[in-house]
């Protein structure tokens, strides 16, 4: 994988207050937009198995 743009999450709208990710090396890049300096770091494949968790409501419990 090569570095791709930050990718803004589409609930946002056109505030500042949202997730944005995007590829770099071999990994996936996750940050808060107004906390742009914070970068989390995971591999495709953990977070796929995110992605399918929050889809699958696995966390709503949480909230």
């Amino acid at each position: 994988m090569r570095e791709s743009n930050w990718q803004k999450s589409s609930y946002s709208g056109a505030t500042n207050e949202c997730v944005e990710v995007r590829t770099a090396s071999d990994t996936v890049e996750l940050r808060e937009s107004d906390e742009g300096h914070l970068v989390l770091r995971t591999t495709p494949t953990t977070f796929a198995a995110l992605l399918h968790a929050l889809k699958a409501g696995e966390f709503d419990r949480h909230i």
